[in-house]
């Protein structure tokens, strides 16, 4: 029902100016368009709608407001026009024109003209159509009768009617219909959705939901005016689920709880390698810890790039939410030794959820970033790279084809992180506020708190609640609150991650503190991708302040909890537990500021209270509930009273609920929220008075016995009187979350049913899915407006988080951006395109879901209780969402005020396996909840007819809500169901078959067909009539929505014939559906009487078990009886006694079919109790016709059939889908007549068995001239186009290829190989390489498609929003594509060229196929013409975990079927070869036992699953055919995980009898048996037999000798001319020039071969196999052959079904014994190491950093020596001498290191074989790659050597060394990959300077020396040849270094290290010294001879 209003004009306006108006009704309003620049008039022409929940008063008010409209000021309102309603509720429909009143109400003369229109609930007023609101003026009365005939939604109809989206009429017709048409789909889950037109059509003619397309298109045409049927859409059969008559929801038919249940997980965890480890000289070693689990790698000595390559295997049983909540963490520890823990370096951590929601589970050879969570300032720590799998049961991984790993890694291109992460991640604060709680259970598990009750009379609360939060594998805890039910904590728990987390889960949990065991009361998760979002507009993780509800078990007071797993979050909760008030907040850390603590560790602080108001205002609720229907109770509780109870949160519940807080009216005003316990108010209160009127609530039922119904179930016998329940409760009120997640659930629903409807109609091949898909883009599109207009509403809503307005604002993008997408992709809907946009589609719907799911709770979840004995028996669980009340229709949950069908389960792990499949009660149920001002009419959804019942509560006082209601209404009816029959049902008996019958229920009435003995697909062809159905409501609501009926399929143990109560039964499935009625005045006719059959899915717990083929007819018995009922059409012939047969109107018109059986053979039975299968027979059954084979006389020595083919003839049904199953039963033919039997088949569909006539005008058939396929122009060049693709990075693995590259102007050439240098391992790696090149161009084209889609669909959204991206939700993610895709790109650019001058040049290597699966799934089980039906015996487990389908397998039946039309085409019998007695199976093969010569080669295996206690295996392979087995044990390669075994085995061998080839892998132990890692089994015969030649692979090219020499005794000549004589194909013709003809296709090739010794010869082979290679080409043959290949198998272990336990690589080849024998087996042995000797020469270095300061001086210096090793060889490390005391980095060495190593050239690795340990038995193979490590380091005498810097050369790739010291710099290392480099296998020898690098305290790369070496590689011959000594060694010695005298030491010359002492550091004191002692020595001098001086000149003067 709805109040539509069209808003046509308003007239008399004064001025010129942009107007818009507003049109109200109920508090909802509606804006129409702004009209710019209107004068007098604007005519707006628009329609709305509202969509109401009750009927409209009289005296309810339209309003309508007229505004000037202004962009900059608030709009200036022109006038209003208000309207009572009284008119329309009387007469439905009115036009009305008025004039407005101004603000002081006066009239002015602005005029409004509308036309209301109303439908009410109860049909009073007439019905409308939407389409009457259009222009009339080109449309006819028969146009608008088929528009309401049809349903249709043609998209021409609103083209420029220029209205709003969301308030249109078009949203109108798709969205709400006031009719109804039955839906006829063949194949559904559940036909719940047959609305049927309303009452005031039910004498007009219906019209099936699909019309037939020729009568649709030809009124389409009439009505759209010749419209292209591209564009035609067609809308939902069941439009809307609100109209006037549907009553009903509709009830989820999956029961049994899939939460909780173990399962099994494997995760496999392969780290390979780390590089650029921050730290000196390091021995890491990997720590790899899930959970409690931990596993170590071994350690590797002074290197900061270890590698490992080891694979490590974590098995769990646990649920899936408690496996995918642990945390992966891998940890690198620098450890010394045993004795010490070690440091950490750093660690990473994820969620196995994140690796699970991967593609393919996994995430393979990332890069992990390290960090260290106790300094968070200190950045990256290293990069660890690995390989992560999480496989669950039946999950088949596809793990990249592992080849060699030569590329150069990218890091930052291939961070281990989910896509849409950045790759630089930051830290952040994780805070969760703790307030308090409410509503604790009472928890007195402690005894002593009993005994201290009892004694002291003391009574204090029994529970010590605390909070603990678990995120990322942290653990935090808030205080414990003693003795609290309401504990008030305000605490908050800081976390410390990396964000974005990879953990996407966060575990709140209320904990009751114990001195003997802390026990959980309730838990909560939170996922943090609903409280975030990473798009552009995003917003980081917030929450609340919002109340969480929690739920778990029963608040029993018990002292042991069965159900405490439910506490504990795992398992649907049964019961309210508590409520908690929390908030979260992120806050990102700047890790440069220096006040930011470096710690990770979780930190507790108190925090401020917040108000009580802050969640929003508490509102008083309502909620009623009415008990119609109390049937199908579990007969073991039938003998007590029962009684159900109704609860929402603690409101209600018996043992420790509130039904009223004391502080009632605070509340009300928004104050106290807390729930005051207060003494439960029972049901026989009545007499207690109550101020302001106030209720009591009733929460649960009156007792009452049950009543029998059969032998299974009991029922209440409420009959005419239901029960009714009512509670008052107070809660914040948040229904606006609610209603917006309502919305969306209903656009998701709708959306769901849709896209079922276009999965059916492709299914059933029926016409123009594409219309109807064109019909749910349009429902969504306007579904998507309509929210956003309806959700922007209480913007200002008391208590909405900050959480609310940005999921809000989230949501209205993402809905409006759907809604535009939806529009664009329905403009791209074609026929050839419907498969592709339907996933599109599907894509929409998953966002939906999420989207819809609400993180901040409101109000609690809704409980019904059974209650028998005073125990808690079943129960419900009921979302208040969908039971709440709203006016506007969408918002209100889906279940509100309808009749629901509920059925009761049992809690916790008691409802796991078969007793969750039981009902324990069906309940139909009529729940309504709302505000309690709002529940004036919470009765009005009820079927109408009823009188309330109200308790007394005082003298002539009532309460309000009824405490019953009494039906004065009653129809009788008579329901008649045609079963007709079940298909592939599960087998419920040992035999591994079941016997089968149905029970049916409708209301108290129950029915069984008969039982049908030993089959999975009955058919019983049975009508049950019901008599004397009393249904209580009026005669057109039934007639419209009448109950359901359930069906449950039963197999029975001892049956008998006509026992309608068989005894004990088995439960088998369960499926519902609706009766079609017929109401006594109707007539029983076409459309839709008699009803069709049709399909119903059967389902066993949440599993489906099958299908029901049935129809179903209630039939109203009018005043006249029984008499006036249609008679029930039995067929005449029918002999089944007082069983009536389906009528013949119903049951399907048949033709008369024959089925032809090839009988080919048994294979692989199995013992039937205990005695072998000696003469077995196969029984062919169908429709009740059959065939038997002939016996097999003697299995054990020919287990095929004498007699091939024999033939049947059935009545098989018209439409193929209802095809009858066709059963094979094998039985052993014993003596005395009696058959055991021994398995049996279930075919289920005939149709891929249905002989079709070729299609003659196929381009393959095509006979008009010659079809040249020119192969001559040089295949190679083909080739080189796929190979120039190949990424920079992959250079080629087989080194011995002719190369040239251009590097830095130099040109490196290399003799082109000889051809014998290449073996079989050339072609394997050369055709990995291919494989790899295909997939990885497959995700390109798939990435590219993708972009393309979603750039076509950006585009059109653009064109309709310039201004906004359509793609705004999904923008973060392309931009994390974006940025980890874009260093690859660049690499592969930059790289280009230099790869088209490799690959041209490269020599052409003729490959193989390299198949990453089993050959048998690429050409589909080679059933092309044999088929192999697993027969099957034993009963289906219970539980999933007890029996697979495998076990069950007992046995395989070949042969095969053909199903025709009688009589036989003509075309075939006409032909001249065509043979009677082999009917349609011309030319096949004769099945007398053959000799084959079975040669099994075996390459190689790869990540087996470890076997030993140290991780690892000793694996070999035992291959077993027959009773042949062949162990290669003595061949067992030691603790390998990757084994390379390059094996070949020949076993002759006989089929049929032996033909299934199983290869497994053994693990060797040294004592004790040896254990199967995993095996493969191979079925050889349908190789063997099958037209795709699977015997021997078809060469690439055909060669007569080296490498590639064709293998096959037949020559490609012969190959061609036996499979034309088999195909009947003209030919082969041999003409000249390279000419051959085949049929009608003409060939060219190459004619010449080459002989060993150069000649050449002509020869027609290369011909002949170009064809063999086109062969699915030529008419009549239409298979490819197989060509040569390895196909790689998974091995599996029966100890673990479903898991892969590795793979193994293989193939086998197949020669008949009569024929030519085969050459030798090709040589697949392991390739042997090459042995080599790198020589290294250490000349000098320089610049090497001072470390040591002299004690006497202070002077800074080194005693410098390098050390050297080949990585993963550090015990072979050699040192050089020390250069002493080096006063400037300087050091003279001359020094030799001789490597002798062992090298696979192939896949550049070093082979080292050691012993692990002393306790190893023998020796370990490791493949390390080849790397060079130098290092500089600082001679101590007294102390530890320092560590100064080290340079790593990978051998294959490193820079050229520069020439002299000071061109060296550190780029030769940081920007390694821009550097030319050389490969020593090259180059032989190369000498330069290359730099030392170490990381500073800033973990930044720095210069710490240079080296000047010189590399020499040379064979083990040469070396030889030209020995080398050690060091300075003879021979070929070294100079001694000439190194300066100051490397002396003082103690050997003490006066020259004195004088070095003094002069260096006082030269000029010295001098100065010096200087003023001599002037003292002369001036001492002059004093002391100048008196002699003087004496003398005296002496001379007295001369």
């Amino acid at each position: 029902m709805a109040l539509i209003v069209h808003l046509r004009t308003v007239t008399d306006l004064r001025g010129k100016g942009d107007r818009i108006a507003k049109v109200a009704f109920r508090g909802l309003s509606f804006y129409t368009r702004v009209l710019e620049n209107c004068e007098d008039e604007a005519r707006f022409n628009e329609s709305f709608r509202w969509p109401i929940a009750s009927n409209v008063d009289g005296n309810e008010m339209l309003e309508i407001q007229v505004f000037n409209y202004s962009k900059v000021f608030t709009n200036r309102l022109i006038g209003t026009f208000r309207m009572v309603l009284q008119k329309v509720v009387e007469e439905g429909q009115l036009e009305v024109s008025d004039t407005l009143i101004d603000d002081n109400n006066s009239a002015i003369r602005t005029c409004v003209s509308i036309e209301i229109k109303y439908q009410a609930m109860d049909g009073t007023v007439g019905a409308w159509n939407d389409n009457e609101f259009l222009d009339d003026s080109n449309r006819s009365e028969n146009d608008g009768a088929f528009q309401f005939e049809t349903d249709s939604l043609l998209s021409g109809h609103s083209q420029g009617s220029g209205v709003s989206p969301g308030r249109s009429h078009q949203s109108l017709q798709s969205a709400e219909r006031s009719f109804r048409k039955t839906g006829k789909g063949v194949f559904s889950a559940m036909k719940l959705g047959k609305i049927r037109p309303p009452k005031e059509d039910h004498k007009g003619k219906d019209e099936p939901a699909i019309l037939e397309t020729e009568d649709l298109d030809r009124k389409a045409m009439r009505l759209g005016g010749g419209l292209d049927p591209d564009t035609i859409s067609l809308a939902s059969v069941t439009a809307v689920t609100t109209n006037v008559s549907n009553k009903r929801s509709k009830p989820d038919i999956k029961m049994e709880p899939s939460a909780g249940r173990p399962m099994d997980y494997q995760v496999s965890i392969t780290i390979i390698e780390a590089r650029q480890l921050v730290g000196l000289n390091m021995d890491p070693v990997v720590c790899v810890e899930i959970g409690d689990e931990k596993k170590y790698t071994s350690m590797k000595e002074s290197t900061n790039c270890p590698y490992y390559n080891e694979y490590f295997v974590f098995d769990f049983h646990v649920p899936p939410d408690v496996m995918f909540d642990k945390i992966i963490k891998l940890s690198v520890i620098h450890s010394k030794n045993l004795l010490r823990s070690g440091t950490l370096v750093g660690t990473f951590k994820l969620d196995v959820g994140t690796v699970y929601s991967q593609q393919e589970h996994q995430f393979y050879h990332k890069w992990a970033i390290l960090s260290d969570p106790d300094d968070i300032t200190a950045g990256v720590k290293g990069y660890l790279k690995c390989d992560i799998a999480v496989v669950g049961k039946g999950d088949n991984i596809k793990t990249p084809h592992k080849a060699n790993e030569t590329d150069e890694d990218d890091i930052e291109g291939n961070l281990l992180l989910p896509e849409g992460v950045p790759s630089e991640r930051q830290w952040a604060r994780f805070y969760v506020k703790i307030y308090r709680a409410e509503g604790l259970p009472k928890m007195n598990t402690s005894l002593m708190a009993n005994v201290k009750k009892a004694f002291i009379g003391e009574n204090k609360d029994l529970v010590d609640p605390y909070v603990q939060v678990l995120f990322a594998g942290q653990k935090g805890k808030t205080s414990v609150q003693k003795s609290s039910y309401e504990p008030i904590w305000n605490e908050q728990i800081i976390f410390t991650e990396m964000f974005p987390p990879l953990c996407k889960r966060m575990k709140i949990q209320i904990r009751d503190s114990d001195k003997v065991n802390d026990v959980a009361i309730g838990t909560h998760f939170i996922d943090l991708r609903k409280i975030a979002n990473d798009g552009d507009k995003g917003f980081l993780p917030t929450l609340g302040p919002a109340w969480v509800n929690m739920y778990g078990s029963t608040r029993n007071y018990t002292l042991m909890d069965e159900h405490q797993d439910l506490n504990e979050g795992l398992g649907e909760g049964v019961s309210f537990r508590a409520r908690l008030l929390i908030s979260i907040a992120v806050e990102i850390l700047d890790t440069t500021s220096t006040e930011i603590m470096n710690s990770t560790d979780v930190q507790t602080e108190g925090i401020q209270n917040i108000s009580e108001n802050v969640t929003g205002k508490i509102e008083e609720f309502f909620l009623f509930g009415a008990f119609l229907e109390a049937t199908m109770i579990d007969r073991k509780i039938g003998d007590k009273p029962i009684t159900f109870e109704v609860t929402i949160g603690n409101y209600g519940n018996q043992i420790d609920g509130v039904n009223k807080p004391a502080m009632h009216k605070k509340k009300k005003e928004g104050g106290e929220s807390d729930e005051e316990e207060s003494e439960l108010i029972q049901n026989s209160s009545e007499d207690e008075t109550e101020d302001d009127g106030d209720m009591v609530s009733v929460s649960s039922t009156p007792p009452m016995k049950p009543v029998i119904t059969d032998r299974n179930y009991f029922h209440l016998p409420y009959f005419e009187k239901k029960p009714c329940t009512y509670i008052k409760s107070w809660w914040q009120d948040q229904r606006r979350r609610l209603y917006n997640a309502n919305i969306m659930d209903k656009i998701a629903d709708k959306l769901e049913e849709g896209l079922n409807d276009v999965q059916e109609i492709i299914k059933t091949e029926k016409a123009y899915p594409e219309r109807r898909l064109r019909g749910v883009l349009e429902e969504l599109g306007s579904g998507c407006s309509r929210f956003v207009t309806l959700a922007d509403k209480d913007q200002n809503q008391a208590g909405r988080t900050r959480l609310d307005r940005e999921r809000l604002k989230f949501c209205m993008r993402e809905l409006e951006n759907m809604s535009q997408q939806a529009k664009t992709i329905r403009s791209q809907v074609k026929k050839n395109t419907v498969k592709d946009k339907l996933k599109l589609v599907q894509n929409f719907l998953q966002k939906l879901r999420f989207l819809a799911e609400e993180p901040q709770h409101s109000i609690p979840e809704v409980f019904i209780w059974m209650i028998s004995n005073n125990k808690r028996i079943a129960y419900a669980r009921i979302p208040s969402k969908d039971i709440l009340y709203s006016i506007v229709d969408e918002e209100m949950g889906k279940e509100c005020g309808k009749v629901k069908t509920v059925f009761l389960k049992l809690p916790g792990k008691k409802g796991f396996g078969p007793a969750g499949w039981t009902v324990q009660a069906k309940m139909e149920i009529y729940l309504w909840l709302g505000l309690n001002k709002q529940r004036k009419d919470f009765l009005s959804g009820l079927p109408n007819g009823f009188e309330e019942n109200k308790a007394l509560k005082g003298p002539g006082l009532q309460s309000f809500p009824p405490i019953s209601l009494t039906y004065t209404m009653k129809q009788i009816f008579q329901l008649r169901v045609h079963m007709y029959q079940a298909r592939s049902l599960f087998a419920a008996d040992s035999s591994g078959l079941s016997d089968p019958f149905a029970r049916v229920f409708f209301s108290t009435h129950s029915q069984c067909t008969e039982v049908l003995n030993e089959t999975l697909c009955p058919t019983w062809d049975q009508l049950l009539v019901f008599d004397h159905v009393e249904l209580y409501g009026e005669a057109s609501e039934l007639r419209d929505d009448p109950p359901i009926i359930v069906i449950e399929i039963y197999d029975q143990d001892t049956p008998s014939k006509f026992d309608k109560d068989p005894g004990k039964a088995e439960f088998i499935g369960r499926t519902f559906a609706k009766p079609i009625t017929k109401m006594s005045d109707e007539h029983y006719g076409p459309p839709r009487f008699p009803p069709q059959l049709e399909y119903y899915q059967i389902y066993r717990g949440n599993c489906t078990a099958g299908d029901l083929l049935a129809a179903f007819e209630l039939l109203q018995i009018g005043p006249g009886g029984k008499a006036e009922l249609p008679p029930i059409d039995v067929p005449t012939d029918s002999e089944k006694g007082p069983i009536l047969p389906v009528p013949m109107g119903v049951r399907p018109v048949l033709s008369k079919y024959r089925i032809e059986v090839l009988f080919w053979g048994l294979r692989d039975l199995k013992r039937v109790n205990l005695a072998q299968v000696d003469r077995p027979r196969v029984d062919i059954e169908c429709a009740g016709k059959g065939v038997q084979s002939a016996v097999i006389q003697n299995y054990k020595k020919n287990p095929n059939f004498s007699t091939l083919v024999k033939w049947f003839e059935v009545d098989l049904p018209e439409n193929e889908l209802l095809h009858p199953p066709l059963n094979i039963r094998v039985v052993d033919c014993r003596a005395f007549g009696r058959y055991t039997l021994v398995g049996s088949h279930a075919v289920g569909s005939l149709r891929k068995f249905i002989y079709r006539a070729p299609d003659r005008n196929a381009n393959n058939w095509a006979t008009a001239g010659e079809i040249v396929v020119n192969m001559e122009p040089e295949p190679p060049v083909k080739k080189m186009e796929t190979v120039v693709k190949l990424d920079a990075s992959e250079e080629d693995k087989e080194k011995e290829k002719k190369k040239k590259k251009k590097k830095g102007g130099e040109e490196i050439e290399e003799e082109e190989p000889d051809e014998s240098m290449l073996d079989w391992w050339s072609k394997y790696f050369a055709s990995i390489e291919t494989l790899k090149e295909q997939l990885r161009a497959q995700e390109a084209a798939a990435a590219e498609a993708e972009e393309k889609e979603d750039m076509e669909i950006a585009a059109e959204g653009a064109d309709v929003k310039p201004d906004e991206s359509p793609m705004k939700g999904t923008k973060g993610k392309e931009k994390g594509k974006e940025k980890t895709k874009a260093p690859k790109e660049d690499k592969k650019k930059k790289n280009q060229m230099t790869e088209v001058m490799d690959k041209k040049n490269k020599q052409k290597i003729d490959e193989l196929q390299v198949y990453n699966k089993e050959l048998e799934n690429e050409y589909d089980n080679f059933e092309d013409w044999l088929h192999t039906f697993n027969l099957y015996r034993g009963k289906i487990g219970d539980d999933d975990d007890s029996v697979t389908e495998d076990e069950r397998i007992v046995g395989r039946y070949k042969g095969s079927l053909c199903v025709y039309k009688m009589p036989l085409p003509e075309d075939v019998t006409k032909e001249a070869s065509f043979d009677p007695n082999f009917g349609m199976f011309q030319g096949i093969p004769n099945n007398d036992p053959v000799n084959v010569l079975v040669r099994v080669y075996v390459v190689r295996a790869t990540d087996l699953h470890p076997a030993d206690i140290n991780g690892k295996a000793d694996p070999y392979v035992v291959i077993k055919l027959g009773k042949t087995e062949i162990k290669d044990k003595e061949n067992y390669i030691s603790k390998q995980l990757n084994p390379v075994f390059g094996k070949s085995f020949d076993i002759e061998a006989t089929f049929p009898m032996e033909s299934m080839l199983t290869v497994a892998v053994f693990d060797w132990d040294l004592v004790g048996t040896d254990d199967l890692i995993g095996e493969t089994k191979i079925d050889l015969e349908n190789r063997y037999y099958s037209k795709h030649r699977a015997t021997c692979g078809i060469s690439q090219s055909y060669a007569i000798h080296g490498y590639n020499a064709w293998r096959d005794p037949m020559k490609p000549t012969q190959i061609l001319t036996k499979l034309c004589k088999e195909a009947k194909v003209d030919g082969p013709h041999f003409g000249p020039g390279g000419r051959v003809k085949v049929a009608n296709r003409v060939f060219l090739g190459p004619t010449e071969i080459e002989d060993e010794n150069g000649l050449k010869k002509q020869t027609d082979e290369h011909l002949a196999l170009t064809v063999l290679h086109h062969w699915e080409e030529i008419p009549h043959a239409c298979y490819k052959l197989v060509p040569e290949h390895v196909e790689t198998r998974p091995l599996l272990n029966p100890d673990k079904p479903g898991i892969e336990q590795g793979r193994i690589e293989m193939w086998v080849d197949m020669f008949p014994m009569d024929m030519p024998a085969p050459g030798p087996a090709i040589d697949i042995s392991p390739r042997k190491p090459k042995k080599y000797e790198l020589r290294v020469i250490i000349w000098n270095t320089d610049e090497v950093i001072l470390e040591d300061d002299d004690y006497f001086t202070g002077e800074k210096s080194s005693d410098i020596f390098v050390r050297g090793w080949l990585k993963g060889q550090q015990e072979d490390k050699q040192d050089t001498d020390v250069h002493y005391h080096s006063l400037t980095g300087e050091g003279n060495f001359n020094w030799r290191f001789i490597f002798p190593f062992d090298y696979l050239v192939a896949e550049e690795k070093i082979v080292i074989s050691k012993k692990e340990s002393m306790f190893s038995w023998d020796e370990t193979e490791y493949k390390i790659p080849a790397r060079l490590t130098l290092q500089v380091w600082d001679a101590d005498h007294f102390s530890a050597d320092d560590f100064l810097g080290a340079i790593e050369l990978d051998l294959n790739r490193f820079p050229r060394g520069a020439k002299t010291a000071k061109q060296c710099s550190i780029d030769m290392v940081v920007n390694e990959q821009e550097l030319p480099t050389v490969s020593i296998f090259k180059q032989k020898r190369v000498k330069g300077w290359w730099p030392f690098v170490a990381r500073n305290e800033n973990d930044e790369m720095e210069l710490t020396g240079k080296v000047e070496a010189e590399l020499h590689l040379l064979t083990a011959e040469e070396a030889e040849k030209s020995p080398a000594g050690l060091a300075r060694n003879e021979p070929d010695p070294l100079e001694k270094p000439n190194r300066p005298n100051t490397s002396l030491s003082w103690m050997m010359n003490p006066l020259r290290f004195a004088w070095i002492l003094i002069w260096r550091n006082y030269k000029w004191p010295c001098l100065g010294f010096l200087a003023l002692l001599m002037f003292l020595l002369f001036i001492g001098l002059f004093i002391y001879s100048l008196p002699g001086v003087f004496s003398e000149k005296m002496v001379d003067a007295g001369r």
